[in-house]
């Protein structure tokens, strides 16, 4: 089926931008550690570095909303991703890491917009799971970039499989255009009475504690589980994590239809705040697996709830103001643990735990707050969309610029 080719190609571009060029750096971490002399502070600053790079391309995508139309952009984007994450092992310094890092983050955002966006045009109207299974080509990416290092051993060459994984990839989505005729999207929902404040004050400071807990996991999982245990097994974790992420947007996007936002985003914060904290405290291959399982299979769902939640709220920009915070709180995380890793990755985790635990008795105020039912939207009314960003440019389209959202779907 063509909308099938469509998911396919935009999967693709996903795995390579995401999956491998912005989370590759995870399996990685523990081998340059090891290997190539990384000092735990600066592996935090090419951390950052990364998410600033991201930040940056994510609000290049929202200033100019052609850039997320632009096949042109998104090829180019991809050959200079490629060529940053191929030039890692030749770089001498942590500056030059650092500024190759950054490059990569920003053109992933950049490969993200267009992506997601160009799979949106060709499935609207279809079943929202679709745009689910597309996105999951971001845990396809994670689980292929967690063989490739498994497998190579060796830092050096982990980056240049990894860099010839996403050169295939690119050629994968090369195919990528727009549909012919873009459909309009629906328009964005006005409230007929004062906005929630209280309500939305809350899933913002959720959304943003979120945003700081996860993005620690994401950085030093790996690291802390391989520093008291086989290699095997930290980049095994990465790989358990890739494939638990892969049907977990298709997967929340059909839970909303039964129960509420609020509700489901207390539950998967409560199951990664679990999956954090069984990684840090207990060690082994149990351990990590649950976690690995909890951790990939809730952060994609974390972002898809809190944005539709915003939306569901009607409070003025609510996604944009939502994900402002969330990529703050992508920005404070590696900075706010770096003086815990002098003593090890595992007090990271821990402070990654406790935050993402915060984050959901924060959440589950809003039910008592009130501004959302107690029931979702039936999947066929209220589809989702993979993006940490959507927002109306000034000429009235949709920019998606970075994980899911909710938009309003045809009525029917």
């Amino acid at each position: 089926m063509q909308h099938h080719r469509h998911v396919v190609r935009s999967a693709a571009a996903l795995a390579a931008a995401m999956g491998i060029g912005r989370f590759v750096y995870t399996p990685i971490l523990p081998l340059m550690t090891a290997q190539a002399a990384l000092t735990t502070h600066t592996a935090a600053a090419l951390a950052t570095a990364n998410y600033a790079g991201y930040l940056v391309g994510a609000v290049t995508g929202s200033i100019w909303p052609r850039v997320a139309q632009s096949v042109a952009v998104c090829r180019i984007s991809l050959i200079v991703l490629v060529a940053s994450l191929t030039a890692m092992p030749l770089a001498t310094n942590a500056i030059e890491w650092i500024s190759l890092r950054t490059l990569a983050g920003f053109t992933s955002a950049l490969v993200f917009v267009i992506a997601v966006n160009i799979l949106l045009q060709h499935l609207h109207g279809r079943p929202a799971h679709l745009a689910g299974w597309g996105l999951g080509g971001v845990g396809g990416g994670i689980a292929l970039s967690a063989i490739l290092v498994l497998a190579g051993g060796q830092w050096q060459l982990a980056w240049w499989t990894s860099a010839a994984a996403a050169a295939v990839l690119t050629v994968v989505a090369w195919a990528m255009r727009p549909a012919p005729e873009t459909t309009p999207p629906g328009a964005s929902p006005r409230a007929g009475g004062r906005p929630p404040h209280r309500a939305f004050a809350l899933l913002a400071v959720s959304y943003t504690l979120e945003g700081i807990g996860y993005i620690i996991a994401g950085t030093f999982l790996v690291a802390a589980v391989a520093q008291d245990a086989p290699h095997w097994l930290g980049g095994g974790t990465w790989l358990v994590v890739g494939l638990a992420t892969v049907p977990s947007a298709a997967l929340w996007a059909a839970l909303s239809g039964r129960w509420s936002h609020p509700r489901l985003l207390v539950t998967a914060l409560c199951m990664q705040a679990l999956g954090i904290a069984t990684a840090s405290f207990f060690g082994g291959v149990t351990a990590a697996l649950v976690g690995a399982v909890l951790f990939g299979g809730t952060f994609i769902g974390v972002s898809t709830l809190s944005l539709a939640a915003g939306r569901t709220l009607r409070y003025p920009r609510a996604v944009a103001l939502l994900t402002a915070g969330y990529s703050v709180g992508q920005l404070v995380g590696p900075t706010m643990v770096s003086p815990l890793l002098g003593d090890g990755y595992r007090p990271a985790l821990l402070v990654a735990a406790a935050v993402v635990s915060a984050a959901a008795l924060v959440a589950g105020l809003i039910r008592i707050v009130g501004g959302q039912p107690d029931r979702g939207v039936p999947e066929t009314e209220t589809p989702y969309t993979p993006g940490e960003f959507v927002d109306q440019g000034l000429d009235r389209r949709v920019v998606l610029i970075a994980p899911p959202h909710q938009r309003p779907g045809p009525h029917r």
